[in-house]
Formats: C-alpha cells, structure tokens, sequence
C-alpha cells in the first residue's frame, strides 16, 4: 500500500467516501482509514438477530442520497458497483391510542382520502400545499445545497428576491424561522394530522417547539406525497458498498481496522496522518476528517483558542436507542391491515407528548413514553428476510447519553449496560399496544443502546444519531461554527466532513461533496 496520497481520510462515512470518490473522478489519490471492523459509520447493514435477516444498523431511508447532486453525477458507476434502490410507494404514516391512523402515499387521492377522515378542510389544504411544494422546492433546496459562504447566499438571496420579490423572501425567511407546532398548527386543523407530520421532526432534534424546525415536517410531507421514500436494495449498506468498490476501482484505498492516532502537522498545515500501528500516510494535499467536532482537538492538539472552543462547545442532540425484531410476521396493527403497506409507523400521538419526551431526555431522564419509529423494510424488500418473514426497524426517540434518572420513576439503572434491556421493554410495551400480540411474532432482538452506538461509532457522541443539534445556533452558517461552514479548519489543508458539517445530517452526502467539489475545483 502506498505511504502517501493526495487526499488521506480519517473515517470511512458516506460523506468522507463520497468526498474520496469524487477526488478521485477528479484524478486525486485517495486514502481512506476507518478505526471500525467496516466502512459506513451509520450507513450499514448486517444479520445482527439471526442468519439471513438484514438489519440496517441506523440509517434506513435513503430518498436523500438517491436525490442527491452527489448521486446526479456519480449514479451510474455507483450503480455498476451494485448500488440498487427499491420505491417505496407508502413512505409513512402514524397510528394513534385510539385506533385510527392517518398515512402519506404517492397515490394523491388515497393520501387525501386519509387526512380527510380527520378533517376535510386539511385534506383541501394539503393539496394546496402539493400545488405550491415545486416553487417554493426550488428556493428551499437551492439553500439547503447551497455552500454557506457569503457570496454563495448572496446569489441565493438575489434569485429568490427576483422570482418571488420582496413579499415572497421574507414569508420565506419567516417560515424557516418556525418551529414545528407553529407552524403545523397555523396550517392543519386536526391535532392527528399535525402529529403525524410533526414526528419527522423529532428526527432532526427538532421537537414541537423548537425554532427553525417547521421546514423539516413540511419537507418530509410534500416529499413523501411527490416522490415516495427510497430504501437500499438488500440493505442500506448498498450505498456503502458501492461506494468503497467504486473507490478501490480507481486506484484508491480503502482501510477498515485502521485507527488514527494524531494528524501529523508541519510549518502550520496538515501533512499526513499517524496510524495507532506507527504507519505514518503522507497528505500532499488534503487531510480531510470524518469525525465529530469535539474529537479534532485529539488528533491535532491546540489550534486556536477560537477554533477550539467552539470544537469543544459543538452541542449534540439527545440520544436514541435502536431495536432490531427478527419477525415470523409483520405486527397485526390495532388501526388496521394498512398500515402493513407503509415503511415507517411512528407511534408519536401528539405534539404535546412529543415535546414531553424531548424535555425529559434533555433533562437526562429515560422518558416515560418515547416515541417509535418503527421500521418495515421487507414490505418492499423482501431479500431482507427468509421467504415468509420479515425485520423491523425499531428506532426508540429520544434517550439520554448520560442517565440521570427515570421519568417513570420504574428504572433505577443509570449506566446503559443496565438500563438498555428495561427501558427496550418500555419502547416494546408501547409497541404491543399498538399491535396486539407483536411479541409473540419475535423470533430474535437486538438492542442497541445509546452507549452502543457510540462505541461502535465514536460521532455518535451520547447515541446522538445525527452527530450533532440542528437547531438553528448550529445550523446553515453555524455548522460546525461560524466561518467553518465550508468544512475549512484554521489548519492549512485539514478540513472537516459529515454531519457535523453542512448541510448536516441525513444521506445526501452533502457536505462530502460540497467539500470535494471546492478542493477539485469542479
């Protein structure tokens, strides 16, 4: 193996192997060195229940990444290194305490026909809301691809007041200002109908009352509605797959079980990097690092006491814990045989208990009533399971990285290695009331606490999925920190991707990208 590329990578994400693929299209040699047994960080799948059931480890929709600008210009080789994707027609729905549910599908009348059941005048405005989704996309996703440098959001600024004039930019600037019950509750009538869009912000960190997190329960919806939901065919880790051979088909390295020790500096730029063996892997022109803001200081030392800080004070999000089901069958919900057509279900009844659960996981409590996404991949992908079984997907939000206590007062626990089992048999307590007789379907689980995840994945800091808080103090030009946006690092020639960085979490493979293409010029 070679001692020495044009770009070395700390990490094997999706974004730092988007980032290296991209490089090396653009004639870079690329390194890649990832301290886990595989590359992927979340973006991976395996039998983690019993032989022959796929599981995807954390990441499942994969409707960003197939969207993507990244996918745009590299697609067609990702796709002659395996990469596939299976439509999902019915990306989401929610099931409520009462028996009834309320779904999106690509079907505009079958979606119209199910908000209508809770109220008719929100089923006339969610076609309103579809009609106006491709104007106000354009400006929304212009920002959000947008690199977060002031004459990039000059230009977007300038095509937004020219096609939408003043009126349009500042309801514009207003709407990406409210948070998710402002702005479901200024525009639904049915509290169901709120709480079903409402949950995707729970996602994003984004609870009911959080400033900036409307956009993300509107996006999801409109999107769901035009375009479906997209998972990885046999497993999320397809895009992870791709991605390492397309990478290794152009010359590149890619290596697992490959800790990085420190990055090696001289006369003020990243020179390479120090593997745990004593390796040393020269960087002629870029150190480029897939790791969590506060994890820099430890491979680079001091920078700048500005720079540092803000590293050291990057704020992530309350965790979450991960339930993978090994199933003889798909839960017999309590609201009906259609919701085993949907991909997600999320059990979040309302706002107002949504923004209980955030509290109290922010507070350091295991909440008494999380919310579940659960996950039904083998409805639309079938080889995830033995002919006649299936997987869930079970995603328990939100849970405290550090436990101070217990919100139902009935775990005493305050180490993960204790408290994951009980509080995993809370997260399926609520599953069964919602389908009857799920646990008797179990046929295999495995929990992953918050704690788990981290050791797995040292981003993950506390189980915080998304590497870090969207809220608005940390997003767009805040993201990692001010004026570092770009993935830039006081260090000439070290730079930063992933979540951490912008566009954030998700996967887009935004920030690799957006990194990659400014280092090649193209």
């Amino acid at each position: 193996m070679a001692d020495h590329f044009d770009a070395v990578f700390i990490g094997a994400g999706h974004n730092a192997l988007a980032c290296a693929l991209h490089l090396s299209a653009r004639g870079w040699s690329v390194g890649v060195f990832e301290q886990a047994a595989e590359p992927g960080g979340a973006v991976k799948s395996g039998d983690y229940t019993l032989p022959g059931f796929r599981h995807d480890w954390a990441a499942m929709n994969l409707s960003l990444f197939a969207g993507s600008a990244f996918m745009k210009t590299h697609g067609a080789e990702l796709t002659k290194h395996g990469l596939g994707f299976v439509p999902v027609n019915r990306p989401f729905a929610s099931a409520f305490p009462d028996g009834s549910w309320c779904g999106v599908s690509t079907d505009l009348a079958e979606t119209t026909a199910n908000i209508a059941r809770h109220s008719p005048e929100d089923a006339q405005i969610w076609g309103r809301l579809l009609a106006d989704f491709p104007t106000r996309a354009e400006a929304i996703f212009g920002l959000l691809g947008s690199p977060m440098r002031a004459r990039s959001l000059g230009s977007f600024l300038f095509t937004t007041l020219r096609k939408q004039g003043l009126a349009g930019t500042m309801d514009l600037g207003r709407f990406l200002l409210q948070s998710p019950r402002d702005w479901l509750g200024q525009t639904f009538r049915s509290p169901k109908v709120q709480a079903m869009l409402g949950a995707w912000g729970m996602h994003l960190d984004y609870a009911p009352d959080i400033a900036g997190g409307g956009l993300f329960p509107y996006l999801e919806g409109m999107a769901g509605q035009a375009f479906g939901m997209v998972l990885g065919q046999g497993g999320a880790d397809t895009v992870t797959r791709a991605l390492v051979a397309a990478i290794r088909a152009r010359g590149g390295v890619v290596e697992c079980n490959a800790p990085v020790a420190r990055i090696i500096r001289s006369a003020g730029s990243a020179t390479g990097i120090e593997l745990i063996d004593g390796r040393k892997i020269a960087a002629n022109k870029a150190v480029i690092a897939g790791t969590s803001p506060s994890a820099l200081a430890a491979l680079t030392g001091a920078i700048t006491p500005k720079f540092d800080r803000a590293m050291a004070d990057f704020t992530h999000a309350p965790g979450t814990m991960m339930i993978h089901l090994a199933m003889d069958s798909l839960p017999d919900w309590a609201a009906g045989e259609a919701l085993k057509t949907h991909a997600y279900v999320h059990l979040a009844p309302s706002l107002d208990q949504m923004a209980r659960t955030y509290q109290q996981a922010r507070a350091g409590l295991l909440p008494d009533e999380p919310i579940l996404v659960v996950g039904q991949p083998t409805v639309f992908d079938p080889s995830r399971a033995p002919a006649g079984k299936h997987v869930l997907w079970v995603q328990v939000r939100m849970a405290p990285g550090t436990i101070l206590g217990d919100a139902k007062g009935a775990i005493t626990a305050t180490n993960w290695a204790e408290a994951a089992e009980p509080f995993a048999e809370r997260a399926l307590d609520i599953l069964e009331r919602y389908a009857p007789g799920t646990r008797a379907k179990i046929l295999a689980r495995h929990v992953v606490s918050p704690a788990a995840l981290e050791a797995d994945n040292p981003n993950l800091v506390g189980g915080d999925q998304i590497c870090g808080s969207h809220h608005l103090s940390q997003h767009f030009m805040f993201r990692p920190a001010r004026g570092h946006a770009d993935g830039t690092t006081p260090v000439k020639g070290l730079y930063l991707t992933g979540a951490a960085v912008w566009p954030g979490a998700g996967t887009g493979a935004g920030s690799g990208f957006l990194l990659a293409r400014s280092l090649a010029g193209n």
